[in-house]
């Protein structure tokens, strides 16, 4: 299985080939090396929450700063697998190492009104979608596993018939910032919140 332009995407020979692989089409499941990709389920959310609130730490983020939130993990159901998003796991020998997840744009407020746990249905019409929650765990990163899991939520956009993928990050979250542009992703603007530097970014997909 290949990216949303169809073309199979690997890693630079050079550093080791490895391959996002699907292995099957739904619900969604994918293999990158050892890690394995699986749509989230009910008995995740325990885990998840505690890798997003770990990831958040790890960059100095806090509840209260007004970027900070998690409200979205207690409505899973309603705004990622039942609204035209996805919510994805990947796993190592069976342990939860990374996350991430689509969501449809018009679901979630932006900008510190997130942080108040706003949401609405959303419009009929599939347009922008939203990667985020992008995780990788501190032990389990450097391994590609950002990567596999921002190439695997790509191609599930595409399928879905998606025109533009966006998402946002702060200045305190380097890494991520620099793996959205690694892909083609381009900075559209930033914002202050909190004190903290948000940056918006997109990538069209048609």
């Amino acid at each position: 299985m290949g990216t949303p332009d169809g073309a199979p995407w690997r890693s630079d020979p050079a550093k080791g080939a490895r391959t996002l692989v699907r292995l099957q089409a739904e619900p969604p499941a994918w293999a990158f090396a050892d890690l394995r990709l699986r749509r989230y389920h009910a008995a995740d959310h325990a885990t998840v929450l505690d890798l997003h609130r770990e990831g958040l730490a790890q960059v100095g983020l806090r509840p209260g700063d007004g970027v900070y939130y998690d409200h979205d993990f207690f409505r899973m159901e309603d705004i990622y697998l039942r609204n035209d998003g996805e919510f994805i796991v990947g796993e190592v020998a069976g342990r939860i190492v990374a996350m991430g997840g689509l969501r449809r744009a018009d679901l979630i407020p932006g900008g510190s009104a997130r942080a108040y746990g706003g949401y609405a249905p959303g419009s009929p019409v599939l347009d922008v979608v939203e990667m985020v929650r992008l995780r990788v765990r501190p032990a389990a990163q450097r391994r590609g596993y950002g990567a596999a899991m921002v190439r695997a939520l790509e191609e599930r956009a595409g399928e879905y018939g998606y025109r533009v993928l966006r998402a946002d990050t702060t200045e305190l979250q380097g890494p991520a910032l620099a793996l959205y542009r690694k892909f083609g992703w381009k900075e559209t603007r930033r914002e202050m919140i909190g004190g903290i530097t948000n940056i918006h970014i997109e990538k069209p997909l048609r």
